[in-house]
C-alpha cells in the first residue's frame, strides 16, 4: 500500500509555505513582547511612560511586521502584538504620556 508523506513542519513554527523567515519572526516577537509589556503596564497609572513608548514602539514594528509578512500565522501574531500595543499606547497616552512629568 501506498503511504502518504507529510511535510516536514517541525523546523518552522511560523512558517506555512515551509522557508524560513528569519526578519518576519523576529519582528513578530519583539511586536509581540512589546504589546503584552504595554499592555500590562498600562495597568498601572505611574507606569504610563513605559507603556506609551513600548506601545508605540510595538505599532511601529508590528506596522512594518504587516508590510513585510508572507503568512498567515505571521498577520495573525502581529495582529494580535499591534491590538496589545495600541491599547497599551493609548491608554499609556492617557496617564501621562510619552514626556509626562518628565519634561515641561
Amino acid at each position: 500500500m501506498a503511504q502518504t508523506l507529510r511535510p516536514n513542519t517541525a523546523g518552522s513554527l511560523f512558517a506555512t509555505d515551509h522557508k524560513p523567515h528569519p526578519l518576519q519572526d523576529t519582528l513578530l516577537a519583539v511586536t509581540l513582547v512589546l504589546g503584552v509589556t504595554a499592555f500590562v503596564s498600562a495597568m498601572f497609572h505611574s507606569l504610563h511612560l513605559l507603556s506609551s513608548w513600548a506601545g508605540l514602539i510595538g505599532i511601529i514594528t508590528g506596522a512594518y511586521g504587516q508590510f513585510v509578512s508572507e503568512t498567515t500565522r505571521e498577520r495573525f501574531g502581529l495582529i494580535l502584538g499591534l491590538g496589545a500595543s495600541a491599547v497599551g499606547f493609548l491608554l499609556g497616552m492617557a496617564h501621562g504620556g510619552l514626556f509626562g512629568g518628565v519634561i515641561g
